[in-house]
C-alpha cells in the first residue's frame, strides 16, 4: 500500500520473478548472454541507487525479494510469472514449482501464475493440470520466443496452442500474459511480434490476454488490436521505468494506451528484479502528463492511477479491495481526464 497527499493506492504487482540466472545455473552462452541482457535493462533504466552489481542481479536471496517487494516497496500482493528457459538454465529460469514453493512460505503475499509451452504436446497438457491441481493456477505467462531444440519460437495461433487455450478455459484459467515486448538476447524479433494475439483473443473470448510489455516496440501495433478485441489488457512492466529515463516517452505511452483502449485495462508490472517497485510506485503517482501534450492526452488522475496501479490487477485476479482503496464516488476536478478521448475506431464500426 502507498499513501500521499491523503490518497491510498493498492499495489498489484503484476510482473514479478524468482529467478536463478546464475553462472552455475547456465548451461551455454545463451544462459549467460539472456540475464546479462536483463542486465543491461536494469543498469541503463534504473536511478543510479537502485541499480546492483551483476552477480547481485544474477541471484538474488528470497529474503531481499520479500524485502523489496513488500517491506521497503509497496506491493501487497506480487504475481510471479513462470519463465523456464530449459535450453539454457540448469533448473529453468524461474519455474512454476521454484516460484510456488516460495510463495507458500510468505502466504498472502504472492499469486503464482504457471506456464505452457504447446511444442511439448500431450505431456504438456498433462503438466498443465498438475500445475493447477498445486497451485489453483487464475493465470499463466508464456514466452512465444522461448527455444526448445531446433525450434525459435511458436504463436498463438498454432494449432497446438489452440489446444493449450482450450485446456486453460476448461480448468478456468482465464489470465493468459503473453511476453510481447522488446527482444531479449538471443531470441528472435519476429517471435515477439503482436499479431498472433489478435487471432487468439477473437477465438477465445473467454480468456484475458495480457500483453506484458505493451508489445513495445510495436506499440501502435497492440493498440489497434487491442481498440478491437475487448479481452485485450495491455502491461505496463518495461514501459515503466521511461517514467525516470525518459518521462516524455512515457507520457507518450500511457497518453495512446489510455486513449486506444481505457483505464480498465492497463496493469502495473515492475519487472522485479529487473526494476523495483518502490520507485516505480512514487514515480507514477507524483506524473503528470506534459501540458503541451494535455490537449491531445489529457491528464492523469488520481482515480486512473489507483486502478492502473492495482484494482485491475486486482478485478482480474479475484482479490478483495477494502473500499478505502477504490475510485472516488464523485468526479474529480483535475481537468480532462486521459481516455476521455473520441471513440476508438472499433466502436463507432
Amino acid at each position: 500500500m502507498y499513501s500521499k497527499d491523503g490518497q491510498s493506492y493498492y499495489i498489484v504487482d503484476g510482473h514479478t520473478h524468482f529467478w536463478d540466472g546464475s553462472p552455475a545455473n547456465q548451461i551455454n552462452r545463451y544462459g549467460e548472454g539472456f540475464i546479462k541482457c536483463f542486465y543491461d535493462y536494469h543498469s541503463n533504466l534504473s536511478p543510479e541507487e537502485y541499480r546492483w552489481s551483476l552477480e547481485e542481479f544474477e541471484r538474488y536471496p528470497e529474503e531481499r525479494m520479500i524485502h523489496d517487494l513488500f517491506e521497503v516497496g509497496y506491493d501487497d500482493v506480487a504475481i510471479l510469472q513462470s519463465t523456464y528457459l530449459t535450453d539454457w538454465y540448469v533448473n529453468g529460469f524461474n519455474t512454476t514449482e521454484q516460484n510456488g514453493e516460495m510463495a507458500e512460505r510468505h502466504p498472502g503475499r504472492f499469486i503464482v501464475n504457471g506456464r505452457f509451452d504447446p511444442r511439448d504436446g500431450e505431456a504438456g497438457l498433462e503438466k498443465l493440470e498438475r500445475l493447477h491441481e498445486r497451485w489453483h493456477l487464475k493465470g499463466v505467462k508464456v514466452y512465444t520466443a522461448e527455444w526448445k531444440g531446433d525450434s525459435k519460437g511458436w504463436k498463438l495461433s498454432d494449432p497446438w496452442a489452440y489446444r493449450y487455450l482450450e485446456k486453460c478455459l476448461e480448468l478456468g484459467i482465464r489470465n493468459i500474459h503473453v511476453h510481447k515486448g522488446p527482444t531479449v538476447y538471443p531470441m528472435n524479433r519476429d517471435a515477439f511480434d503482436v499479431a498472433d494475439v489478435d487471432d487468439a483473443a477473437t477465438a477465445f473470448p473467454g480468456l484475458r490476454f495480457i500483453v506484458e510489455h505493451v508489445g513495445l516496440p510495436r506499440l501502435e501495433d497492440f493498440c489497434w488490436i487491442a481498440t478491437q478485441e475487448p479481452n485485450v489488457y495491455g502491461g505496463l512492466a518495461v514501459a515503466m521505468p521511461f517514467i525516470h529515463s525518459r518521462p516524455r516517452y512515457f507520457a507518450q505511452i500511457i497518453g495512446e494506451l489510455l486513449y486506444w483502449l481505457d483505464e480498465n485495462r492497463i496493469l502495473f508490472g515492475s519487472d522485479y528484479a529487473i526494476w523495483q517497485p518502490k520507485w516505480l510506485v512514487e514515480k507514477f503517482v507524483d506524473f503528470q502528463i506534459p501540458e503541451d501534450l494535455q490537449g491531445e492526452y489529457g491528464v492523469l488522475t488520481t482515480d486512473v492511477k489507483k486502478k492502473i496501479l492495482g484494482l485491475n490487477a486486482a478485478a482480474l485476479y479475484d482479490l478483495d479491495v477494502k473500499p478505502e482503496f477504490q475510485v472516488s464516488a464523485a468526479p474529480q476536478d483535475s481537468g480532462p481526464a486521459v481516455g476521455a478521448a473520441p471513440e476508438p475506431l472499433a466502436s463507432s464500426a
